[in-house]
């Protein structure tokens, strides 16, 4: 689970809220010293798009009590697929397919997609659905906002030729992460 970032600006700025105010909202625990610091650095860090520290349930439903709105309207639901046997270029080409699309709609094009990498990126988005369907948010609003493949760790490996030389092999792994959002 991360914070939209946009969504959160969006929802401080018609709430009139600001990232003090939201500080001052967050479950503090009980043996920090400097806790209005350290929410107040969460909460900015999390509007400006990190996501260090991870954000915890319970500060989502505090920042959305403070502004008003549902808990899962400021969310996205992701999932990462790590070091996976595929070369990033091909598995772009699976990624670019499903961005923007109905979870539905995705699920139906990956299923019937020949490339072997659909396969993976559609494990990822059930991950990706479970996650949001364990927060309660309601699937047949889904959308894939988050679709991106980045390139992983390198293998490399030598093809024995004659007269005793030896040609590389490299062969490539990719990470690959999908990210759903509730929309109305």
């Amino acid at each position: 689970m991360i914070i939209n970032p946009t969504k959160l600006k969006n929802a401080a700025k018609a709430a009139n809220a600001d990232p003090q105010a939201l500080a001052a909202s967050l479950p503090k625990p009980s043996s920090r010293r400097k806790q209005d610091e350290i929410a107040l650095k969460k909460v900015t860090n999390w509007m400006n798009g990190r996501n260090h520290p991870r954000v915890k349930p319970a500060e989502v439903a505090a920042l959305a009590g403070a502004l008003g709105v549902e808990p899962r309207s400021l969310v996205r639901f992701t999932h990462t697929s790590r070091f996976v046997r595929s070369a990033p270029r091909k598995a772009r080409l699976v990624a670019d397919l499903v961005r923007g699309k109905r979870v539905d709609e995705a699920q139906a094009l990956l299923e019937f997609s020949p490339k072997r990498a659909a396969v993976v990126v559609r494990k990822a988005l059930s991950a990706a659905i479970a996650q949001a369907e364990q927060n309660d948010a309601a699937i047949d609003q889904l959308f894939i906002t988050e679709s991106k493949v980045d390139d992983s760790v390198r293998i490399k490996r030598f093809q024995p030729k004659d007269r005793g030389r030896a040609h590389p092999i490299i062969k490539r792994t990719c990470h690959i992460t999908i990210g759903v959002e509730e929309r109305a």
